[in-house]
């Protein structure tokens, strides 16, 4: 923005724990929390998982979830800047005080750092796994006989070491910029959905800017999620680099127990069906 628009808007980027410092009086916020404060205009702009938008703001945020719902990466890219992701976006800023921009990934396809090695869909039975706060994401572990354990992904390492799961949903981006290469010892990957994130403002303040405006900071969204996703696709051969350099093995689920895993989850694209907008899964598949 301060390229094609210098000098019209002030930006002060804050992480959670310096808003908290600088206006809160040292009041821990979370990212829940951060939610309420864009209700109420505290602030203006931030980035949040769609999971979390899915409980609190728009339920159809959860059919992002739905296990081996995107083929491949150019699959996602249609289905998140096509009129389907600006549904999910305009449907959200037609019920709350948050207006949606663009969707990033903040890490792709999830993978599952734990203490116990997944090589075939049996492995999965009777192991604690963290997952989000869905019942898509809980429904999925299910679905291969896991214990989904729904708690925050901060909360992995903590978890780990008082005995609660023994791994949990993650992405390569935050295996190691969460520490969870210190209570995991290896990495199971199944590519089994993507992890999902989006840039959202809120729309008191969207609707007061200019319209020019509006058009260049939408743009520079856009432009933004499209570079944070290629860099999130590049970072996962650069974490594996640093497995293999700290001995930290990566289990690659087979094709074909990635198969069965897929077959396992399919009867939650009818079981939760109704949870969604008419058609909306179906669109996204078809896509």
């Amino acid at each position: 923005m301060e390229q094609v628009a210098p000098g019209k808007l002030d930006f002060e980027i804050m992480t959670l724990g310096e808003y908290s410092e600088r206006y809160a009086g040292g009041r821990k916020v979370t990212k829940h929390a951060l939610l309420d404060l864009m209700e109420t205009g505290d602030i203006e702009m931030s980035q949040m998982y769609t999971s979390t938008l899915g409980r609190k703001h728009n339920r159809d945020m959860w059919a992002l979830d739905m296990p081996f719902l995107f083929r491949d990466h150019d699959h996602a890219k249609k289905v998140l800047e096509g009129e389907i992701g600006q549904k999910l976006m305009r449907d959200m800023s037609a019920t709350t005080n948050v207006h949606g921009l663009a969707f990033t990934y903040s890490g792709g396809y999830r993978m599952i750092p734990a203490n116990v090695a997944i090589r075939k869909i049996q492995d999965f039975r009777g192991v604690p796994l963290r997952c989000n706060k869905s019942p898509i994401a809980a429904e999925t572990f299910i679905a291969v006989g896991a214990e989904p354990i729904q708690i925050e992904l901060e909360e992995i390492n903590e978890a780990v070491e008082d005995g609660r799961i023994e791994g949990g949903e993650s992405t390569y981006a935050r295996f190691y910029s969460l520490s969870q290469n210190k209570s995991c010892k290896l990495i199971n990957d199944a590519e089994h959905s993507l992890f999902l994130t989006s840039i959202i403002i809120g729309k008191s303040f969207w609707n007061d800017l200019d319209q020019d405006l509006r058009l260049m900071l939408q743009e520079a969204a856009t432009d933004a999620a499209r570079m944070e996703r290629k860099e999130s696709i590049e970072d996962v051969a650069t974490v594996k680099d640093m497995c293999v350099k700290d001995q930290i093995e990566i289990v690659a689920l087979p094709q074909e127990e990635r198969q069965r895993f897929q077959q396992a989850t399919e009867y939650l694209y009818e079981k939760f069906d109704d949870m969604f907008s008419k058609d909306l899964v179906k669109s996204i598949r078809a896509m």
